[in-house]
């Protein structure tokens, strides 16, 4: 069981990185849908909303009870967030919500803020509204991806990445279910880096797929990066967990800065690509996130 200091400041740290995961998510089926599912678009669009606006009440509450490690891993937002949001906002025709992001910007730590009986009833309410909310969404992503292998819908964005989201989205009801009971799950260290291994797996692949092909060599470090991560996540099978954190944290950094620079080339216009910016910058705080979760790892 959590204290309430641990169960407040756990359910913030995820919170604030995967209702924003999520709803990004909803941002990239909405504008990868074609005009004639409307009605799937009105619901991603709905969807959305409802993540845009339960991660505003959780900046609020998060002000002054986040960790200060969570604020400085640049997974919640990048240098490039608010940038990124506009542009592909202005590209896409799509809204989005940038007074949350301008808020997060401004969340501070506060070393001795006290954790109150009326925060954690808050923060449990967000905890439970965030799960209902979840579940309707992954529902949602499993409805289009039958539609789309059944060829009854078309969308931008590959049948995989469609799984892909699915995934993530699995491993946050799983957080959620827990917190709910006041726990964090228990996941032995080398399924949650084979799971992370993974998803960086398929970053690099999906980010080589769009690629413009005359960006040769950003494709070729892309696929480096795709058959790296593959390598790991056989690995894991035989996991020494000493050694495999070690290679996961190297092989991440390097990822990470890829995904920087990459998200920089297209903020600047600089990289030929059907790669959003802000998708550039979705998979960079991903790839922070994960390099949070390998410092923190115990042995």
């Amino acid at each position: 069981m959590l204290s309430r200091k641990d169960y407040i400041q756990d359910s913030l740290d995820a919170n604030l990185f995967f209702q924003r995961i999520m709803k990004e998510h909803l941002f990239f089926i909405e504008v990868n849908l074609k005009p004639v599912d409307e009605t799937y678009i009105a619901e991603a669009n709905i969807l959305k909303k409802s993540f845009e606006d339960l991660l505003g009440e959780t900046v609020i509450f998060a002000n002054h009870a986040v960790r200060e490690e969570l604020l400085k891993s640049n997974e919640l937002v990048t240098k490039f967030t608010l940038n990124a949001e506009k542009i592909t906002s202005r590209l896409t025709g799509a809204s989005i919500n940038t007074n949350i992001t301008e808020a997060e910007y401004a969340l501070k730590a506060k070393p001795n803020f006290e954790y109150t009986d009326w925060l954690e009833m808050k923060v449990h309410a967000i905890n439970c509204r965030s799960l209902n909310l979840l579940e309707e969404v992954i529902e949602f992503k499993k409805k289009l991806l039958e539609l789309f292998l059944d060829c009854e819908i078309f969308m931008g964005i590959y049948p995989e990445m469609l799984d892909h989201l699915i995934h993530e989205a699995d491993l946050y009801r799983e957080i959620l279910k827990a917190l709910v009971n006041r726990t964090l799950p228990k996941k032995p260290i080398c399924d949650e880096l084979r799971f992370w291994n993974h998803i960086m797996e398929d970053h690099a692949e999906f980010i080589d797929g769009m690629l413009d092909p005359s960006e040769k060599d950003l494709k070729e470090k892309a696929e480096a990066f795709a058959k790296e991560f593959e390598k790991l996540v056989e690995e894991s099978i035989k996991c020494h967990e000493k050694q495999l954190i070690e290679k996961s944290k190297a092989a991440t950094e390097e990822i990470r800065d890829f995904k920087k620079a990459a998200t920089e080339g297209l903020l600047d216009c600089e990289i030929k690509s059907i790669i959003p910016p802000l998708l550039a910058d979705h998979v960079l705080r991903e790839a922070n996130h994960y390099l949070r979760i390998l410092k923190e790892m115990k042995i």
